[in-house]
Protein backbone atom coordinates (compact mmCIF):
# COMPACT_ATOMS: atom_id res chain seq x y z
CA UNK A 1 0.00 0.00 0.00
CA UNK A 2 2.58 2.52 1.08
CA UNK A 3 4.95 1.36 -1.69
CA UNK A 4 2.33 2.20 -4.31
CA UNK A 5 1.95 5.72 -2.98
CA UNK A 6 5.72 6.29 -2.87
CA UNK A 7 6.19 4.85 -6.37
CA UNK A 8 3.31 7.02 -7.61
CA UNK A 9 4.85 10.17 -6.16
CA UNK A 10 8.25 9.39 -7.73
CA UNK A 11 6.75 8.63 -11.16
CA UNK A 12 4.52 11.71 -10.94
CA UNK A 13 7.55 13.88 -10.17
CA UNK A 14 9.59 12.40 -13.04
CA UNK A 15 6.69 12.89 -15.43
CA UNK A 16 6.28 16.50 -14.37
CA UNK A 17 10.01 17.08 -14.86
CA UNK A 18 9.92 15.63 -18.38
CA UNK A 19 6.78 17.58 -19.26
CA UNK A 20 7.99 20.93 -17.91
CA UNK A 21 11.77 20.87 -18.43
CA UNK A 22 12.17 18.29 -21.19
CA UNK A 23 14.60 15.40 -21.20
CA UNK A 24 17.05 13.98 -23.68
CA UNK A 25 19.37 11.04 -24.04
CA UNK A 26 22.40 10.25 -26.16
CA UNK A 27 22.65 7.15 -28.32
CA UNK A 28 25.93 5.94 -29.77
CA UNK A 29 26.14 4.24 -33.18
CA UNK A 30 29.08 2.53 -34.85
CA UNK A 31 29.52 4.27 -38.21
CA UNK A 32 32.59 2.50 -39.56
CA UNK A 33 34.69 -0.39 -38.34
CA UNK A 34 37.86 -1.36 -40.18
CA UNK A 35 40.10 -3.78 -38.31
CA UNK A 36 40.90 -2.28 -34.92
CA UNK A 37 39.74 1.21 -35.95
CA UNK A 38 36.16 2.07 -35.06
CA UNK A 39 34.34 5.35 -35.76
CA UNK A 40 31.26 6.12 -33.69
CA UNK A 41 28.67 8.85 -33.83
CA UNK A 42 26.74 10.26 -30.88
CA UNK A 43 23.14 11.31 -31.53
CA UNK A 44 21.21 13.45 -29.07
CA UNK A 45 17.50 12.57 -28.95
CA UNK A 46 14.77 14.25 -26.95
CA UNK A 47 11.98 12.54 -25.04
CA UNK A 48 8.54 13.53 -26.42
CA UNK A 49 6.31 15.52 -24.03
CA UNK A 50 3.51 12.93 -24.19
CA UNK A 51 5.79 10.51 -22.30
CA UNK A 52 5.85 12.94 -19.36
CA UNK A 53 2.06 13.27 -19.47
CA UNK A 54 1.63 9.50 -19.55
CA UNK A 55 4.02 9.11 -16.61
CA UNK A 56 2.01 11.67 -14.64
CA UNK A 57 -1.21 9.74 -15.31
CA UNK A 58 0.41 6.50 -14.17
CA UNK A 59 1.72 8.22 -11.05
CA UNK A 60 -1.71 9.54 -10.14
CA UNK A 61 -3.24 6.11 -10.75
CA UNK A 62 -0.69 4.49 -8.42
CA UNK A 63 -1.35 7.08 -5.72
CA UNK A 64 -5.11 6.53 -5.96
CA UNK A 65 -4.67 2.73 -5.93
CA UNK A 66 -2.43 2.94 -2.87
CA UNK A 67 -4.85 5.24 -1.06
CA UNK A 68 -7.82 2.94 -1.78
CA UNK A 69 -6.03 -0.13 -0.48
CA UNK A 70 -5.04 1.74 2.66
CA UNK A 71 -8.57 2.95 3.49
Amino acid sequence: MRQLIIAGIVILGLGAFVLLRGASFTSRHDVLKVGDVKITADEQQSVPPWVGGAAMLVGVALIVAGARKRA
